[in-house]
């Protein structure tokens, strides 16, 4: 067995034990209380760009340092591109050097879920919406701390909401 494949099945285990740490503070299954956004391929069209259509819908990849938001540097959060549910905040965001934007931890976990991905001729764990199920990236084992998780993101999967200033609220 491979160590690559080891450290994929202790993450897809670790993204697993959060959902059942869900349960059980929640004492229900985390889908049960999740709104799920239903659309047609022709809504989805229609409602995106081509690109996010591509890696939303179509699991695609843009090419690697071409997104906006791989070297983006604004406070504030990042939301899916789909649906608008909350998924990373910029406190979070680190520069991995994978030419995509990474993110040590979600800003909200039960808006994102993973499945195992083997396509490419490997396995790795693929991450997902909740709500929308539009495929964002993938997650990776060889993050910083505290938690040793890169979520590697597609920006066309993503949608930029600016941090509002204090200074502008009276």
């Amino acid at each position: 067995m491979s160590i690559f494949f080891c450290r994929t099945l202790v993450l897809t285990l670790y993204l697993s034990l959060i959902q059942i740490n869900l349960l059980a503070q929640t004492g229900e299954a985390m889908d049960s209380t999740i709104k799920k956004i239903v659309k047609s391929e022709e809504e989805w069209k229609r409602d995106l760009s081509e690109e996010e259509f591509y890696i939303l819908r179509e699991k695609g990849t843009e090419r690697s340092f071409t997104g906006t938001y791989n070297k983006y540097k604004e406070a504030g959060n990042y939301v899916c591109a789909g649906c608008s549910s909350l998924l990373f905040s910029s406190e979070k965001k680190y520069d991995s050097g994978s030419g995509w934007p990474s993110f040590w931890e979600p800003a909200e976990e039960t808006n994102i879920t993973s499945e195992s991905d083997s396509s490419l001729g490997r396995i790795r764990t693929e991450i997902l919406c909740t709500h929308c199920g539009g495929h964002l990236g993938h997650v990776f084992n060889d993050g910083p701390d505290p938690t040793g998780l890169r979520y590697c993101i597609n920006s066309g999967a993503l949608h930029f909401q600016k941090e509002k200033s204090s200074d502008n609220i009276k």
